[in-house]
């Protein structure tokens, strides 16, 4: 039977690494985040505030339509990051800065919430959470050159709005996956120990959370 899978998550989390993974493990079809070039992005960069509008706007338009692309395909599918990040977590981030207006945000988090209402959704949503620290050297490891200003508490923020996101998210179960203590590049181990956990996710049976969040 076709699956959906989506694997959400911070920059540098192992999103990547999770989908070719898996879906190798699996035989399900891997889709990564989009290569098209943004035309919004260099007017952002310069004035974020004017521009953060319609860059949004167009990543949210390619996020829907790689969502639907994955629907019509035959087999199943993980997906790199969801059309729900777009809104929930990089959106709503421009708009707790100030970049994004009251009235900028509203408009663009209602189109958002009027077509996702539409989109099945799918069959399950990996989450992998990870602290700043090793999201900063995931980060060093890949060594992006636009990578490499990230500053720690824009990571740190990030992260609470995938916590706070995730605490509320009830379109289809959720496996939330502690990344700090798992290795799954390196150690087959670990990597048969989430696939396991996701099969049992997908038919049921696992109705826990994996690994258990360590205490704040």
């Amino acid at each position: 039977m076709k699956k959906f899978i989506a694997v959400a998550g911070n920059i540098g989390v192992g999103k990547s690494s999770l989908v070719n993974l898996l879906g190798k493990e699996l035989d399900w079809s891997p889709v990564y985040e989009p290569v098209n070039e943004n035309p919004y992005l260099s007017d952002f960069y310069q004035d974020m505030e004017k521009w953060g509008f319609h860059s949004q706007i167009y990543f949210l338009t390619h996020r829907i339509e790689i969502h639907q692309d994955i629907l019509n395909q035959p087999n199943s599918v993980i997906q790199d990051r969801s059309v729900y990040e777009d809104a929930e977590i990089f959106a709503r981030n421009l708009f707790n800065q100030g970049y994004l207006s009251d009235r900028d945000f509203k408009t663009y988090y209602e189109l958002y919430q009027t077509v996702s209402n539409f989109l099945p959704p799918p069959d399950l949503l990996i989450y992998l959470q990870a602290s700043v620290p090793t999201l900063q050297k995931r980060i060093s490891l890949r060594n992006r050159s636009y990578e490499k200003e990230i500053a720690p508490e824009y990571l740190q923020q990030l992260n609470l709005l995938y916590d706070q996101w995730i605490e509320t998210f009830s379109l289809c179960p959720v496996l939330t996956i502690h990344a700090d203590d798992l290795d799954y590049v390196a150690d087959e181990s670990h990597l048969g120990l989430i696939k396991n956990k996701v099969q049992e996710k997908l038919i049921g049976k696992d109705k826990m959370i994996f690994p258990q969040r360590p205490p704040r």
